[in-house]
């Protein structure tokens, strides 16, 4: 039985992970490939890409690896240039690449204020752009843009750089979907929450909790109606949905994966 992305070219940014497990861009790399899409992953570390890799291909998939700072142009071109020669075409793009720093206005420097737009705004912005074209000379295509409840809802620390940047990632889905609606190109995000990623360890319980990984998930959790938290597996599966043949007739639109937080918050 075919795949749900069978033989499509799907690119996918952010495809390490900063730690073992699931991460959203690792998660989404390996469940496209097993619905046979030929995955492109990029990332800038490659030893993150090395789990990845080697999860596809436990599972029979196709992947191929490539480096890049996605925030630069040159980098970019060079990794649209690179998929096109390897596999000729590029059917799916999900812009997963993005990262948090702490900081209201005043605390936020101006230094990170613009590496916070440049890393979780810029990025989409340069992929969709040099991206776009090859698209509508196939005839059609799927981008995925990962958001983040940050870009809708205060989530439970001031990190307002990474919040103005994940909004503008929404709307920029929405005018890119109606824009290239008739050429057959849809454009959509999916809305991660509060989810158990590798992020949590690596990162967020350092910056947030003193390095207590539990005190991090506990507080996490108590924001979340249902009870028990995701993990990158489920922001796959909403993208390979939004991905897929199935979500045809969806553009412009965002859904969420947050257990029902932002819900809450309404």
């Amino acid at each position: 039985m075919a795949g749900r992305l069978q033989d499509k070219v799907a690119i996918v940014t952010g495809a390490g992970s900063v730690g073992p497990g699931w991460g959203n861009g690792r998660a989404i790399a390996c469940r496209f490939a097993q619905e046979g899409a030929r995955v492109f992953a990029v990332d800038r570390n490659p030893q993150a890409l090395e789990e990845t890799v080697q999860r596809v291909r436990e599972a029979g998939g196709k992947i191929l690896t490539h480096i890049a700072d996605v925030t630069a142009d040159a980098a970019i071109q060079g990794m649209v240039q690179a998929c096109i020669q390897a596999w000729g075409r590029i059917d799916v793009l999900v812009n997963n690449v993005g990262g948090s720093r702490k900081g209201g206005p005043v605390a936020l420097s101006e230094a990170d204020w613009d590496a916070q737009l440049d890393y979780n705004l810029k990025s989409v912005f340069l992929a969709c752009k040099h991206v776009l074209p090859h698209m509508q000379e196939q005839g059609g295509g799927a981008i995925v843009n990962i958001a983040s409840t940050s870009g809708i809802r205060w989530t439970g620390s001031a990190q307002v750089g990474y919040a103005s940047a994940k909004a503008g990632v929404i709307q920029f889905s929405r005018v890119m979907a109606v824009e290239y609606a008739p050429q057959r190109i849809r454009s959509n995000c999916v809305i991660p929450g509060q989810l158990h990623t590798p992020m949590v360890e690596v990162r967020l319980a350092g910056q947030r909790a003193g390095g207590d990984v539990d005190q991090l998930l506990a507080q996490r959790q108590s924001r979340i109606p249902l009870p028990f938290m995701g993990d990158g597996r489920d922001t796959a599966n909403a993208a390979l949905f939004l991905a897929s043949d199935e979500a045809r007739f969806i553009t412009g639109t965002e859904l969420r994966v947050d257990g029902g937080m932002s819900a809450r918050c309404d």
